[in-house]
């Protein structure tokens, strides 16, 4: 989340494993059409730039969290700050899996990409 929150691509990409998968939200929606995460450093580095680009400033609130072997679920509210001002939360709950090197393995993140429009603010 700092690496997210600084903006630096690099680094956050330096947490995961070169075969890592991001679902950003889990299943099919417009940032991932068939539904089958972004793959790879490469994969996840193009959904970096999608969908981290525009936005200046995130703020993370975690609500809650259950950690158990290599597993984490976040229950938490993420919002953005997008080009020219406007905000946008996201309710969600993010399971992060690691490997033994504390590398993430995958990030899967349930939530509804109507509910976040609705949370759509207009400077």
């Amino acid at each position: 989340m700092a690496a997210v929150a600084a903006r630096r691509k690099d680094e956050w990409l330096a947490l995961f494993t070169p075969d890592a998968v991001v679902e950003d939200p889990v299943g099919p929606s417009r940032l991932d059409p068939a539904g089958q995460g972004h793959r790879g450093h490469e994969g996840i580095g193009r959904f970096w730039d999608r969908n981290f680009g525009s936005v200046s400033r995130f703020e993370f609130r975690i609500r809650d969290s259950f950690a158990n072997g290599p597993c984490c679920a976040n229950i938490a509210a993420i919002t953005m700050w997008l080009a020219g001002g406007a905000t946008i939360t996201v309710d969600c709950v993010v399971i992060y899996t690691v490997d033994g090197d504390e590398r993430i393995t995958s990030i899967r993140a349930l939530w509804e990409p109507e509910r976040a429009m609705s949370t759509l603010t207009r400077p």
